[in-house]
């Protein structure tokens, strides 16, 4: 297989066979080790008090009840979410929030499967994405893990943009 690096080699054999990684690895004929589950308590540890940055906002994970809060600005259309952040020891993570623009809100469930290989984590958006690798066992500076920042800088624009749209609300009803 020549088509990049081991790396891209072993990502394309795990994205392949983590679902079914004894039956891979007896057709390749060695022992490959089992992907497990992440545990309640893990995911809690990776994103609990942290704020996942994204390209267009970001998702903040409040140890506050498990609350969360997110914003976002794609293309110049704003949206917040609020809603609460739920773990399960099958390897979940699943945000569950009311997401709000200026044409109106719906509710929303996003989550996303971990696995771990050693001490590398695996992540994909559940119920049908691809594997990737989220944090390697030696982090990396591309690694998805390091999106997640101490730092809240969500919290403040979803409430800032709550209070337009309310206003913006009240004033069309005549109010």
């Amino acid at each position: 297989m020549r088509i990049g690096s081991k790396l891209y080699g072993g990502a394309l054999a795990l994205s392949l066979c983590l679902p079914v990684a004894a039956q891979c690895a007896e057709a390749a004929g060695k022992m490959a080790p089992t992907p497990t589950p992440l545990s309640a308590y893990e995911l809690y540890r990776i994103y609990g008090d942290k704020t996942w940055v994204w390209n267009t906002g970001g998702g903040r994970f409040s140890d506050d009840r498990r609350r969360f809060v997110a914003w976002v600005n794609d293309k110049g259309k704003q949206s917040f979410a609020e809603g609460k952040w739920v773990v399960d020891d099958l390897g979940q993570l699943c945000m569950r929030a009311t997401w709000t623009n200026a044409e109106g809100a719906a509710r929303a469930s996003t989550c996303f499967g971990h696995r771990k290989v050693g001490n590398t984590i695996y992540q994909r958006r559940q119920p049908d994405g691809n594997w990737y690798v989220f944090r390697h066992a030696s982090v990396r500076g591309d690694d998805e893990f390091r999106k997640l920042v101490p730092m809240d800088s969500v919290s403040d624009k979803a409430r800032d943009l709550k209070q337009v749209l309310l206003s913006q609300e009240v004033a069309r009803k005549g109010g």
